[in-house]
């Protein structure tokens, strides 16, 4: 249920402004809603210190250790110091990797240096490294002295020795480095060490951590309270405050602002309010609740709470999808263990995935599929369970699970627009709803035709043709009636192709549910192929078993990602004009 909000305007002497923001962040009752821009130094230098934080905070989260506390007067120099051990650790990383490269060139040409060549210059030996390809060191001069030092088959590293003068070889030259191995080894070490001390001196620092946590913790607070202080208006010495609150709470306001001398105004919201939403789940829905999350959708203020229906209906999709008992089984038991290793976690995820579990076993018993084995639905229990016109592994069912589909795609999309009409119902336009109905369910009886071959019923025409004619009227009922009719008629195609697309659209559910069914089959049939004669027979087998599955598995919960949340975020919500346009209400509080 989506929580009625009021409007709410506190009127406070700027005097007593902070005074006043205190008891209202103490009571945590008003989402506000600033009338202007809320800027001033205090807000830039809060953003600028909780933007430090948040750095320092992602450099300490690779460091582990057993936390320890710090005062609060030293936390800033302790996150300035931080953040330059950290611009120091790049730095010394840099240079670390810049002196490994350079290495690379004495792995290939072994101890030679710019300084050891201008000495043996000196002596009357003159020595120039090249790199060429074998066709072309073939056709060297064989007086030259030549020497190979590295081979890589296709081309050749070589070393031109001279004792005649200074001769060039018509050839790619290699350059050489001014400094000796021993020398760069010796900067490398050094770079290590550096590095090495830095990452200490952080490893130390990153075990305040928890503290760092409680400092942001409280700059966002200060912020928040700066944002809301410096976003109201003010004149004549008064300070004006907007914002938004639960109907049920305003006698808990209105206490307060008789205790701390406010005057204040409510009113309804109007259209030009950006209302924040507020939905009070019932205690079986709650569960639906991470879902939401997860997606970070929320109905508007205006829009509808979904979320009984969409529970009940992602649960079936979820079960369909999925379609198989033995997995269901597996995402219960994985539950349940996850649960045990995380008994701190926040349970609702936890029993979403014990409902969704359960669904999908109760789905995979009626139609006899677990794990893809036929012969286990034929088990006495098990097979009492197995529904005939849905028994996964009869192809004569084909025909009923996709008549199923269209059934749930018409009682879906007929729900919407009960839902609507049911807003509306103190509106003529509610009777357009009616006949969104009636064109529904005149396609279900057009689709069927089309995709089972069957007679187009009689009653279906009358649907199809008064449901068209009831839209048609009262869709933009106005008191230009022509206007509204000719809306009315220019709209109905292409609403009236979108709710045929979608209706269809619900035939993946058996599509899906049925290529599981087969893969599972098929991997099971490829391991009895291989056999379980011999242990290599069976690793093979098991191997094959676990993998096949696994991938299935894997593949239904990413469709239930795709399809099974599509079918409730838009065809469904689509015929319920829901644009999830909704803003959290987060009251101001501590």
């Amino acid at each position: 249920m989506i929580v009625k909000m009021s409007k709410i305007t506190l009127l406070v002497s700027q005097k007593r402004i902070s005074e006043a923001l205190v008891a209202l962040r103490k009571l945590g009752l008003i989402h506000v809603q600033h009338m202007q821009k809320p800027t001033a130094h205090h807000i830039t230098d809060i953003e600028h210190k909780l933007a430090t934080v948040e750095r320092v905070l992602s450099i300490v989260s690779e460091y582990d250790g057993k936390e320890k506390e710090i005062r609060k007067n030293d936390i800033p120099s302790c996150l300035k110091e931080i953040v330059s051990l950290n611009n120091q650790r790049q730095t010394f990383k840099g240079r670390k990797l810049e002196l490994e490269k350079r290495l690379v060139w004495f792995d290939t040409w072994g101890n030679v240096s710019g300084s050891s060549l201008a000495e043996l210059k000196s002596k009357g030996v003159h020595i120039r490294l090249y790199i060429c390809d074998r066709k072309v060191f073939k056709k060297l001069s064989e007086d030259r002295l030549i020497y190979i030092i590295r081979d890589y088959g296709s081309r050749v590293c070589i070393a031109h020795v001279s004792t005649l003068g200074e001769q060039v070889l018509d050839l790619p030259e290699v350059a050489v480095p001014s400094e000796n191995l021993h020398s760069l080894q010796k900067k490398i070490g050094s770079a290590k060490r550096d590095l090495e001390i830095t990452e200490r001196k952080l490893a130390e620092l990153a075990l305040y951590k928890k503290s760092f946590f409680g400092h942001k913790k409280e700059l966002k607070k200060g912020l928040e309270f700066c944002k809301v202080k410096f976003g109201m208006n003010a004149e004549a010495g008064v300070s004006m405050l907007e914002g938004f609150c639960p109907k049920e709470s305003l006698p808990e306001i209105e206490k307060a602002a008789k205790e701390q001398g406010w005057a204040f105004v409510t009113q309804e919201p109007d259209g030009a309010d950006k209302v924040p939403t507020l939905i009070r789940y019932p205690a079986w829905v709650k569960v639906i609740k991470p879902l939401f999350n997860l997606m970070g959708t929320l109905p508007g203020y205006k829009e509808y709470d979904i979320s009984p229906w969409f529970l009940l209906f992602f649960s079936l999709f979820f079960a369909m999808l999925i379609g198989d008992a033995g997995y269901g089984c597996v995402f219960l038991i994985a539950t349940f263990f996850a649960r045990k290793k995380m008994p701190k976690a926040p349970a609702l995820p936890f029993f979403l995935m014990y409902t969704l579990s359960g669904a999908t076993i109760a789905w995979g018993a009626i139609t006899g599929n677990w794990f893809g084995i036929e012969r286990v639905a034929q088990l006495p229990f098990l097979g009492s369970l197995v529904v005939d016109n849905l028994n996964a592994f009869a192809d004569t069912n084909q025909a009923f699970s996709m008549q199923l589909c269209f059934i749930l795609a018409a009682s879906q999309l007929s729900l919407a627009h009960s839902l609507v009409a049911i807003r509306h119902s103190n509106s003529l336009k509610s009777l357009a709803q009616v006949g969104w109905i009636c064109i529904i369910w005149g396609i279900y009886n057009l689709v069927s035709t089309l995709v089972f071959n069957k007679p187009f019923p009689v009653f279906a025409k009358y649907l199809l043709v008064s449901g068209m004619g009831i839209v048609i009227l009262f869709s933009n009922f106005q008191k230009n009636i022509l206007k509204g009719l000719a809306i009315g008629i220019a709209n109905l195609p292409l609403k009236f192709i979108n709710s045929f697309a979608d209706t269809l659209s619900y035939l993946r559910l058996f599509a899906i549910g049925y290529v599981s069914v087969m893969m599972a089959a098929s991997f099971n049939e490829m391991a009895l192929s291989v056999g379980f004669n011999g242990i290599l027979r069976t690793m093979i087998s098991v191997l094959i078993l676990l993998g096949g599955h696994a991938l299935n598995i894997a593949l239904g919960l990413m469709s239930v990602l795709v399809h099974g949340l599509r079918l409730n975020m838009l065809e469904f919500s689509g015929h319920l004009d829901m644009e999830w346009s909704g803003v959290e209400y987060k009251p101001f509080k501590e």
